[in-house]
C-alpha cells in the first residue's frame, strides 16, 4: 500500500499502532463536548469499522455513554466489520434513505436523553429560536383559538399550546416520541410528565422545520435547474438532525449523559444519489451537515461526532472547499505496512489503484 501511495503521488500511509489510535479515539470521546469532529482516514480494509464497533463502540455504550452509529454503506451497525469490500454493490445508495438513517439514529439518541431527564421542552425551545422564526408556524399547530389571537401572543405561549396539542393528539402516537411499556417506570408522576412534554416539544419542533422545509420545495427545484447555490436552502435540509445535535450537545454532562455520533463510510453520503428534484443534491445535503457539525464545536462545542472514511477527499479537498486548513482533527495515517497487508492478503481482494 505504500508502494501504491507513493506511485500515486502521495505520501505512503504512516503506521499508527492500533493500541495507539484506540486510546486516540477513546480519549477524544471521553470528553462531553469537543470544538471539532474528529476524521479517521485510512486504506480500505485495515480496521476502522472493526476498530470502532468492535472494540470502542461496547465502552461508548454503556451509561453514562450513549452512541448512535450510523454506517452509509450498509443498513445496520452490525454488518459492515464483517462484509468483504469485494461483496459490496456498485451502486450508490440513496439520499432520502441516507438521511433517513442519520436522522433515525439522532432522534434514537435524543429520545435516550429524554429519558435520562436530560432533554425539556424547554432545551428544544431554545434550540430552535436560535435560528428560526416560530410565531406563525406555531399558531397553526397551537389550534384555532392561537389563530383568532395571532399577533397577541408570544412564541413561549404559543409553543406551550402546540406542546399540549401535540400531547393530546394523534401526533403523540409516534412511537419515537412517546415512552414505551416498561419505560420510566421508576420515576415520579412529575418527571414522567416532564419526560412527555419533552417528547412532544420534539414532535412539535419537527412538524415546525418540515413545514418549512416544504414551503421552500419549489425553491430548491429551481436552484437544481439553475445549478445555483443557496445556503438557506442547504440548510433547510438539515435543520432537523442539526437541531437534534444542538440539543444533544447543550444536554451533555460528564458523569451523567455523554452522548456521541459515529458516521462510517461518510463519504457515501457525499456520492449519494437523488431522483427526486425538490431535494438538494447528495454533495449539498453532505456539506451542510458537516459545515453546520463544525460550526456547532466552534460556536458552542458540540458532541463528539467521529467520522470514519477511506476517501482521500477529506484530507485532500475537504479544507479547500470548506476554507479552513484545520476543518477536521484529523488521524489519518492508520493502515497496515507492506508486509502487514502481504500477511493479510490484501492484494487478493483489491488492485494497486485501489490500495
Amino acid at each position: 500500500m505504500a508502494a501504491a501511495a507513493a506511485r500515486a503521488g502521495g505520501r505512503p500511509w504512516r503506521v499508527i499502532p492500533r493500541p495507539v489510535m484506540e486510546t486516540v479515539l477513546h480519549n477524544h470521546a471521553l470528553h462531553p463536548r469537543v470544538p471539532q469532529p474528529l476524521l479517521l482516514h485510512g486504506p480500505r480494509g485495515v480496521g476502522k469499522s472493526t476498530l470502532l464497533l468492535n472494540r470502542l463502540l461496547p465502552q461508548w455504550s454503556e451509561p453514562p455513554h450513549y452512541a448512535a452509529v450510523v454506517d452509509f454503506l450498509h443498513p445496520s451497525p452490525s454488518s459492515p466489520a464483517h462484509a468483504p469490500w469485494s461483496l459490496l454493490s456498485d451502486t450508490p445508495p440513496s439520499l432520502p434513505s441516507l438521511r433517513l438513517r442519520l436522522e433515525s439514529a439522532l432522534e434514537e439518541l435524543t429520545r435516550a436523553a429524554v429519558l435520562r431527564g436530560a432533554v425539556g421542552s424547554n432545551d428544544v425551545l431554545a434550540a430552535l429560536s436560535r435560528s428560526h422564526g416560530l410565531h406563525t408556524m406555531l399558531s397553526r399547530l397551537a389550534g384555532p383559538a392561537s389563530r383568532r389571537g395571532q399577533g397577541t401572543n408570544s412564541v413561549p405561549v404559543l409553543w406551550a399550546r402546540a406542546v399540549l396539542a401535540a400531547t393530546s393528539s394523534a401526533r403523540g402516537d409516534d412511537p419515537t416520541f412517546r415512552i414505551g411499556e416498561g419505560e420510566a417506570t421508576n420515576c415520579s408522576m412529575e418527571e414522567r410528565a416532564y419526560m412527555q412534554e419533552a417528547m412532544a416539544a420534539l414532535r412539535v419542533a419537527k412538524e415546525v422545520l418540515g413545514m418549512q422545509e416544504g414551503w421552500r420545495k419549489e425553491a430548491v427545484r429551481e436552484m437544481n435547474r439553475t445549478g445555483r447555490f443557496s445556503r438557506p436552502l442547504a440548510n433547510s435540509a438539515t435543520d432537523w438532525p442539526c437541531l437534534l445535535l444542538d440539543v444533544l450537545s447543550g444536554a451533555a454532562e460528564e458523569d451523567f449523559f455523554q452522548p456521541k455520533l459515529v458516521l462510517n463510510n461518510v463519504d457515501a453520503l457525499r456520492k449519494a444519489t437523488c431522483e427526486d428534484d425538490t431535494m438538494v443534491p447528495a454533495a449539498v445535503y453532505h456539506d451542510s451537515f458537516i459545515w453546520r457539525v463544525i460550526a456547532l464545536g466552534a460556536n458552542e462545542q458540540c458532541l463528539p461526532v467521529i467520522m470514519s472514511t477511506s476517501d482521500g477527499y477529506y484530507s485532500s479537498q475537504a479544507f479547500v472547499d470548506f476554507g479552513f486548513p484545520n476543518i477536521f482533527i484529523s488521524r489519518e495515517t492508520f493502515g497496515w505496512t507492506p508486509q502487514e497487508a502481504k500477511l493479510h492478503m490484501v492484494s487478493e481482494f483489491f488492485s494497486e489503484q485501489e490500495l
